[in-house]
């Protein structure tokens, strides 16, 4: 409330019990009654202002309100003894009087100070509770006692805590799953880059001349390590679509024996190079599957990579593939190397797990 509309308060009032007085009791009464009101309104709503404007160097809303209190009820009692002193009254009831006004003005303070501390309560909790959040807890919430307007603000924090809770968590998620594509996508590069130093020196090499045939199938190797390359490299633009969540692969229908021809070939100089030998065995007339075939084939990649690099020199490795229930294709990779050790085995579905 503004100033103006204080001081309208206090001189309507003024009016309306100077008027009423003068009507029941004469002019006179009626002036003195006016002038009273005046005299205490005045004082109290200029010092009401003043603590207002100076409430943050009074401190905290408990102290504020036992000033304010302590303010109405000693203005009262000078009011009441002016009063007392205008209208002659006896010592005797003077001092009675303003005994039971200092009575009714200690339990006002005390009712007051109840209701204080019960607001306080609700407001130390909200406080508390957006420390916590402030400190990173997102599992809080603001529980008040009452239903008024702190109870409004205390609702309004949870709200907040929750929608920033969820925010964080996709945050979260998108960064995961940022980091296991990135980790993922220098992981697998390492296969085709592998493979195209192995083609590239073959190819290059003046030592041992390639006849057109092996020549020309290792440019389709070099072709298809390429094409997975630029996979790869489609995947680290995927980033920025990752983190809100559009990211999603073409799938077709794909003859997965074909697939696994193509891979195996495409590997045919690692494997040589290694001297081991690779073998495809598909069962006859496979049924079409519906998957993306680039992410087939990198996970091709990197099992017949992991094989050759675990065969040792004269050993094979066996690539089959055979229906399975469902209208599935099962698809196995097999070498001749040591093997996984028993107590590695519940590990080697971990991300990057090196044995």
């Amino acid at each position: 409330m503004s100033g103006w509309h204080g001081a309208g308060l206090v001189i309507g009032v003024a009016l309306v019990g100077g008027l009423v007085t003068a009507a029941a009791f004469g002019p006179q009464d009626g002036l003195l009654l006016a002038a009273l009101l005046l005299g205490s309104g005045v004082p109290i709503l200029a010092l009401s202002h003043l603590l207002a404007r100076r409430r943050a160097r009074v401190g905290s809303l408990s102290r504020q309100f036992a000033l304010a209190i302590a303010l109405v009820v000693g203005l009262a009692l000078a009011s009441v003894a002016v009063v007392a002193g205008l209208m002659f009254v006896s010592t005797h009831d003077a001092v009675i009087l303003m005994l039971l006004l200092v009575s009714a003005g200690v339990l006002a303070v005390y009712s007051a100070s109840i209701l204080a501390r019960e607001v306080m309560w609700d407001i130390g909790v909200v406080r508390q509770g957006v420390a916590a959040v402030g400190h990173g807890a997102r599992d809080v919430r603001l529980e008040t006692r009452a239903e008024d307007e702190v109870a409004e603000l205390a609702a309004a924090g949870n709200r907040m805590i929750e929608q920033l809770a969820a925010r964080e968590a996709e945050r979260d998620a998108a960064e995961a799953a940022r980091r296991s594509l990135l980790a993922a996508v220098s992981h697998d590069l390492r296969t085709p880059l592998a493979s195209l130093r192995v083609l590239a020196e073959a190819l290059g090499s003046e030592e041992e001349a390639l006849d057109e045939e092996t020549r020309r199938r290792y440019l389709g190797q070099l072709a298809v390590h390429v094409g997975s390359l630029e996979g790869l490299i489609d995947d680290l633009f995927e980033l920025s679509r990752l983190e809100a969540g559009e990211i999603e692969w073409p799938m077709e229908e794909l003859r997965l024996g074909e697939l696994v021809e193509e891979t195996v070939e495409a590997m045919g100089a690692r494997s040589d190079a290694e001297g081991v030998v690779s073998e495809v065995r598909l069962e006859a007339e496979l049924p079409l599957v519906r998957g993306n075939p680039e992410k087939l084939q990198r996970v091709l990649f990197n099992l017949i990579d992991n094989a050759i690099r675990h065969t040792p020199e004269g050993g094979r490795i066996v690539v089959a593939a055979e229906g399975a229930a469902g209208g599935g294709v099962e698809v196995e990779v097999a070498d001749s190397g040591e093997g996984i050790d028993a107590a590695e085995r519940e590990q080697v579905f971990d991300p990057f797990y090196r044995g």
